[in-house]
């Protein structure tokens, strides 16, 4: 995976970043790439270039640490890539959840912040239970409604459990991450019925249609209370521009996304005990005919991507080799 990342790391420094950017950057999307989550990996690449070159993601941002509050901290992440936000973000707030007992970090003025299990999960390596929250542009609607308000907001939680890896939970509070259906309109697919609606509130398999139109929320009506709690956590918390107001993370034009990201995290106490009832739980789940623990498909998936190397579409791949300036000069195979 070294090899995409630095392929990823050129596209970037050639786009205008520095090394520094360039490298955080690639490295949280080949991360989302190795460990399934396809939306958030090389589809967005094309992407962010192009909001490079039109001033959409200010490339020369520096993100600005502040305490508000004994636990509280807060991140200006300048317009620019979330990803060295969320990194300050974690090495204050880490420390300070370790001497405080819990630490609540926002992150304001920020972008697309990918797969948030990456985030939770090195809050849990460091022995802290984790949460994070985000807010994105628009993609579902109140239920009942037929316009968006609420982004996907997503939410994560992460924590340590004793002699084995953290517990990892990432979930979008759409049927599916709104990058799924964006890599299906890239890719030319249709998309299964019932992950989104049109513009007109009806059931569609057209990803450009659901695009236009709304995700189908998880739990119906549940879903969407989530996602204002989410709204008020990540984007009013932060002071960041509600998901209604929020420029989109896909187009080169148009309002910034200038949407938030909120991080918890929480000392469990001393010893080995907590780590030791989670893993009595979680085995006692796993000892369940046809129970399946959060996470495991992520695992395997990550412990694949390590043995075999990163499975890219064709077309992505070459893209970034086009990007990064390399000409290829034959038919490249998927994989990196």
């Amino acid at each position: 995976m070294s090899e995409a990342t630095a392929l990823l790391t050129a596209v970037f420094e050639r786009a205008g970043a520095s090394a520094s950017v360039a490298s955080c950057v690639s490295r949280a999307l080949v991360a989302a790439e190795s460990e399934g989550q396809i939306g958030h990996g090389f589809s967005r690449v094309a992407d962010y270039v192009a909001q490079i070159r039109s001033g959409k993601i200010n490339v020369d941002a520096k993100p600005i640490l502040e305490r508000r509050a004994p636990a509280a901290l807060h991140v200006k992440a300048g317009h620019g890539f979330a990803y060295p936000a969320l990194d300050v973000a974690l090495q204050a707030g880490i420390p300070l959840a370790r001497e405080m007992g819990v630490a609540v970090t926002t992150v304001g003025n920020s972008h697309h912040c990918g797969a948030m299990s990456i985030q939770v999960e090195r809050i849990a390596e460091a022995g802290l239970i984790g949460v994070m929250v985000a807010n994105a542009p628009k993609a579902i609607a109140p239920w009942g409604a037929k316009d968006a308000v609420f982004g996907t907001n997503p939410i994560a939680f992460a924590t340590p459990v004793a002699k084995a890896p953290p517990l990892v939970i990432d979930l979008s509070l759409s049927i599916v991450a709104r990058g799924k259906v964006m890599a299906a309109h890239k890719a030319g697919k249709s998309i299964p019925e019932g992950w989104a609606l049109d513009r007109a509130g009806r059931s569609t398999t057209d990803a450009a249609s659901a695009l236009e139109g709304s995700m189908l929320p998880i739990g119906e009506a549940k879903g969407t209370a989530l996602a204002l709690m989410v709204e008020i956590l990540a984007a009013a918390l932060s002071g960041s521009a509600f998901s209604r107001d929020a420029g989109s993370f896909f187009t080169a034009d148009g309002d910034l996304p200038n949407v938030g990201q909120t991080l918890i995290a929480i000392h469990p106490g001393g010893g080995t005990e907590f780590g030791e009832r989670i893993s009595d739980l979680l085995g006692y789940i796993a000892s369940l005919e046809g129970a399946r623990l959060p996470g495991d498909r992520r695992r395997k998936s990550i412990e694949l991507a390590k043995s075999n190397g990163l499975s890219v579409p064709v077309h992505l791949f070459n893209q970034a080799l086009h990007l990064a300036g390399e000409l290829p000069q034959q038919t490249l195979q998927s994989g990196v």
